[in-house]
């Protein structure tokens, strides 16, 4: 299987009409660490990284990856940017609207993230009255606090964890509402801050997204899920990120 790495929207530059049928376009929003994420070198990795490397051995295609900002996502799925999403995208009977998804391969809970010594519970409605909360602009923590804390709180929508995580550290946030391995990865691994509260389960898990005509993508896709979770490759690329268990 040969890799290539691309950037949204750059024509593709395989030399015949098969060789780009058969090529598979996969879409990741970088950073978004542990599942996607760049190396000082420049290198593409991660979980999701990493198991659509397998996949694509397994489905014996050659693949591009392309790096795709997360609100652009689906539109860029829609236009033909690429084939395929595995990029966190939660599956959702909205996003089902508009996309097909593949089984699920992962689901992990979502949390608050905040200063350590910030007291506030969570749960309570009150409590985070006029508190300024940040989430990633389209995710499916980004409809949980739009749909469950409107009016209550302000929100602050950003395009990458990193920016937002920013924003916290130079307090322009009281708060933010994080998938838990990138909160793990980006705020906890800081001094001084903190999970706030229990874990938020949401949504039916991650799943990869294509166009809604491409049954015939899915079905390989799920196929070759399968296959990795039951020959174990899938274990062995989980536990490289995860001290947890995430497949589903």
């Amino acid at each position: 299987m040969k890799k290539f790495l691309i950037a949204a929207g750059c024509a593709l530059t395989l030399t015949t009409a098969m060789a780009q049928a058969e090529t598979l376009r996969i879409a990741f929003d970088v950073p978004y660490e542990p599942f996607e994420y760049k190396t000082p070198d420049g290198e593409l990795t991660g979980f999701e990284v990493e198991l659509a490397e397998a996949m694509c051995e397994e489905l014996k295609r050659d693949c591009e990856f392309v790096v795709q900002a997360w609100d652009g996502m689906i539109p860029g799925l829609m236009a033909r940017k690429f084939d395929l999403v595995m990029s966190s995208m939660s599956i959702t009977d909205e996003r089902k609207q508009k996309v097909l998804f593949s089984k699920p391969y992962y689901n992990t809970p979502a949390a608050w993230f905040g200063a350590e010594d910030l007291e506030i519970d969570v749960a309570n409605k009150e409590a985070l009255k006029g508190k300024i909360v940040g989430v990633q602009r389209g995710t499916t923590m980004d409809s949980y606090v739009t749909e469950e804390l409107s009016g209550v709180v302000k929100v602050k929508r950003y395009t990458t964890a990193d920016d937002m995580v920013l924003d916290l550290e130079g307090q322009r946030l009281d708060l933010v509402f994080l998938d838990y391995p990138v909160g793990e990865q980006t705020v906890l691994s800081r001094d001084g801050y903190a999970q706030i509260g229990g874990p938020v389960m949401l949504g039916e898990g991650v799943g990869a997204a294509m166009r809604q005509r491409r049954e015939d993508l899915a079905e390989d896709v799920n196929a070759a899920l399968d296959k990795l979770k039951e020959d174990g490759t899938y274990d062995t690329i989980m536990k490289k990120y995860f001290s947890y268990d995430i497949k589903m």
